[in-house]
């Protein structure tokens, strides 16, 4: 089929979907780009736990927790804002890195709440307990953790458990969430151990 085939007028423009009509007895039915999701950061933040060992999306699926239907979407809505390769093997690393340091605290920000039980978070987490010394305790939520402190909503519910799975995803998690809940100087520090890790 040549692309000249391929009627660019679009149906129903407001509706979730589109159409490209083509010569087919029916319509191909591709789904808009309607934004980033919060796990979409996480599933981002998985493949560059990985550094540069091969992964396959059922992989991500099962060791975060996440159905593998929403993992393909949302691999789909990152390689669409220049977050991964068109081809969605790799990620464009500086791109998700500038996207963690200038954008994350704003799409998805965080205030601290209740004190609860949990898994350590932010800086209250390696690695960047051992660089910055507080008072306060950083916690997502999770009735097996060892610590009490403020509660941080994670950016999926199945975070916490997916971390006590894999070390260096844990590292790379509480560091974004050092960029959604930290100070200038906090937000410096996550910023510049990210770097050392995922370029």
């Amino acid at each position: 089929m040549s692309i000249n085939h391929v009627n660019s007028r679009f149906a129903n423009r407001e509706s979730k979907y589109y159409y490209i009509f083509v010569s087919l007895p029916f319509p191909i039915i591709m789904k808009k780009h309607s934004g980033m999701r919060p796990h979409d950061i996480v599933v981002l933040i998985k493949i560059a736990a990985k550094g540069d060992n091969q992964w396959m999306m059922k992989d991500l699926s099962y060791e975060l927790g996440i159905s593998a239907s929403e993992v393909s979407e949302s691999i789909n809505r990152s390689a669409i804002a220049g977050l991964m390769t068109s081809d969605k093997k790799r990620l464009m690393k500086l791109a998700l890195l500038d996207f963690l340091e200038h954008g994350l605290c704003y799409v998805y920000p965080q205030s601290p709440g209740a004190l609860v039980r949990g898994i350590k978070t932010a800086h209250s987490a390696p690695p960047l307990n051992e660089i910055i010394v507080s008072e306060e305790h950083y916690v997502w939520p999770y009735f097996e953790g060892d610590t009490r402190g403020q509660a941080i909503e994670p950016l999926h519910p199945k975070v916490p458990e997916a971390c006590l799975k894999d070390s260096n995803f844990y590292e790379l998690m509480a560091m974004c969430d050092v960029l959604r809940v930290g100070r200038t100087r906090e937000k410096n520090i996550a910023i510049e151990e990210l770097k050392k890790r995922i370029c």
